[in-house]
């Protein structure tokens, strides 16, 4: 899996200079937005980690043809899988022409200055390019967004507004069918959860560290084999080596042995 981060310079191939996208605008509202972007990168991240073909995206530029820009947008986070996440490093954007298919997944987070335009021109937009599904959380419960939570499917090139589950007060949740992860608008909070458990998904930080925990009991069980394996090959050697020794000793006893009798044979 690999991150998509539109800051980066040209990428210089053979000589020759490769097209990049420019930087991103700058977000108006990121207090309100970033906390709850930050926390679906970073879930999606861990959660498609094992996966080379797995892009998980935020904070560049999505569009079909980098050559018409009257429909670049900048995705909160976008997942696309079965791709070549490196390539689509190289240009720091992701372009639907040259990656050869849509990202998978789109998510916008609501802001008071963008909230309208996420629920009508970019759905029309990320409809248009074949994006599969379209999610928005808005954490005020609809003043921003028209709804708290919305799931929209591509149906025959139209999104289909899904329906979402409440199973309690305040809760309002689904599931993604593309990434099989739960969404949840929990009280204003963005939830990502196991939809099997319905229990949510460990922070980044919680399964990066037993993953770096588990790695490294894992190293520490191959030194001491490895170790192990030094020692027993130290000890058959000396083994070995005084065996050796006493073949040695042994060989020379019987020469001197048999050097005596021939002497003896030799007297008169």
């Amino acid at each position: 899996m690999t991150t998509l981060n539109a800051a980066r310079p040209a990428i210089i191939r053979e000589g020759k200079p490769d097209w990049a996208f420019p930087d991103p605008p700058k977000r108006f509202d990121a207090m309100q937005q970033m906390p709850h972007i930050i926390y679906a990168c970073y879930i999606l991240e861990d959660h498609f980690a094992d996966r080379p073909d797995a892009l998980v995206g935020s904070n560049g530029y999505l569009c079909y043809d980098r050559r018409d820009r009257s429909n670049w947008v900048v995705p909160d986070c976008i997942v696309a899988l079965g791709v070549d996440p490196d390539a689509i490093m190289d240009r720091n954007g992701y372009e639907i022409r040259s990656v050869g298919k849509p990202p998978d997944f789109v998510l916008e987070v609501a802001s008071k200055r963008t909230g309208r335009q996420d629920y009508m021109q970019k759905r029309e937009i990320y409809a248009e390019y074949g994006v599969r599904e379209y999610w928005r959380f808005d954490r005020t419960g609809g003043e921003y967004h028209n709804a708290p939570l919305a799931y929209d499917l591509l149906v025959d090139g139209e999104y289909r507004s899904m329906p979402l589950s409440a199973p309690c007060p305040g809760v309002i949740e689904g599931v993604s069918a593309a990434l099989d992860i739960g969404l949840r608008w929990d009280d204003g909070e963005l939830v990502l959860f196991d939809p099997r458990t319905g229990e949510a998904l460990s922070p980044y930080t919680a399964v990066r560290q037993e993953r770096d925990a588990e790695a490294a009991r894992a190293d520490a069980a191959t030194t001491r084999a490895v170790s192990e394996t030094i020692r027993a090959n130290a000890e058959s050697a000396r083994a070995n080596a005084e065996a050796a020794r006493a073949d040695a000793e042994s060989a020379r006893a019987n020469a001197a042995e048999a050097e005596l009798r021939r002497l003896r044979e030799l007297l008169p």
